[in-house]
């Protein structure tokens, strides 16, 4: 099966402390600001919303964010927020986010399931919210075929995942566990090596040779393809109906009490670019490699964009029973005290903006606000 988690390590409140900062100097974590473009222009004679200048979005440079660099790009965000400004934040990973949420450098954000958690028990239940879905899938291992063969070759090699305790590297350490392989989640070491590596020096390690594969999201896992590697599991087959939680969104508390009509505004934005991309995948998927050159000041190529695009599912529905399972496994897997998470979700504002679309309600199992 499986897993995710957060940085908290059960081992010592000092390293616990620790490795944000640690992985904030090792990967480059930060943020700038998104480049604009036409559709994020004001319409004449539009409102602003709850009196606000403008409404702080983060997101990742990744097309697990589809609904963030698509609702970006084509101007979603900007239209349901009519003389409220858009104004976008783009990070790297998800501590750095949190940080930004945390200190109102953003108010909304899109980021994975291991810093929601994270920056949820860190504050004792009082920094986030969760209050909607956004992605599922996108999260393979990649493996070099001439060393691996089959899953079972797996054991006594070197793979890569992107962090200790991030989203990924739980998912491998569960796996490996499955296997019946004894491997210490702290040092990586064990019937298999898990070297932590920065997605974006990953396939320079892969051609290297210095990692045997990798357990990455999309596109990290078809650049790794491009380089020769071979798909040797995708993450979503160990799921039930092949659906897993990749990216949620989240809001700081403060501003979901403050300004809910401004919530509500992106809520419904994101909900009409995830159908505009259901609807139109093709364009959709030139949207968002756009917006990724705009931010990165590199679009992907063809070979790569296409196969990531394929394995990524957006959703309104956060999947929420399948975030408990990866707290589980990631208290499992000794990164994790176990956390208490009722209260993580608020999908209220949401379901109110499903209702008025016409779509079903979404369910926080168990895991709302009470």
């Amino acid at each position: 099966m499986p897993a995710t988690t957060s940085t908290l390590l059960r081992r010592g409140a000092a390293l616990t402390a620790a490795l944000p900062l640690l992985a904030l100097a090792a990967c480059g974590y930060g943020s700038k600001a998104a480049g604009d473009s036409a559709n994020t222009r004001i319409a004449a004679g539009a409102e602003n919303i709850d009196g606000l200048d403008s409404v702080k979005i983060g997101y990742f440079g990744n097309l697990t964010h589809a609904t963030a660099l698509v609702g970006n790009q084509k101007g979603f965000f900007q239209k349901e927020l009519g003389a409220t400004r858009a104004a976008y934040q783009v990070f790297n990973a998800g501590p750095s986010e949190i940080e930004a949420l945390n200190s109102g450098s953003i108010d909304i954000g899109w980021i994975g399931p291991s810093p929601a958690i994270n920056g949820y028990t860190k504050s004792g239940g009082k920094d986030l919210r969760i209050i909607g879905g956004s992605a599922s899938g996108g999260v393979k291992l990649v493996v070099d075929p001439k060393k691996i063969r089959s899953l079972k070759d797996v054991k006594g090699k070197r793979i890569a995942t992107p962090q200790l305790g991030n989203t990924q590297d739980v998912a491998f350490l569960n796996w490996a566990a499955g296997q019946g392989w004894k491997v210490d989640a702290k040092s990586g070491k064990g019937d298999v090596s898990v070297v932590r590596t920065d997605n974006k020096v990953t396939p320079d390690a892969f051609r290297s040779g210095s990692v045997d594969g990798a357990w990455v999201p999309e596109p990290t896992a078809s650049k790794l393809v491009a380089e020769g590697g071979k798909v040797l599991l995708d993450e979503s087959a160990l799921w039930l109906d092949k659906k897993f939680v990749i990216t949620n969104i989240v809001v700081s508390q403060k501003f979901l009490e403050q300004h809910p009509r401004a919530v509500e505004a992106v809520l419904r934005a994101s909900v009409e670019t995830n159908r505009w991309i259901n609807a139109h995948p093709e364009a959709a998927k030139a949207a968002a490699n756009k917006r990724l050159g705009i931010d990165s000041g590199k679009e992907l190529p063809a070979g790569v964009l296409d196969p990531a695009w394929k394995s990524i599912r957006v959703t309104d529905d956060p999947l929420a029973a399948t975030l408990g399972t990866e707290a589980r496994h990631a208290v499992e897997a000794g990164l994790l005290d176990h956390p208490k998470l009722t209260g993580i979700y608020d999908l209220t504002p949401l379901n109110k903006v499903l209702a008025a679309a016409g779509e079903p309600s979404v369910s926080d199992a168990g895991l709302g606000v009470k």
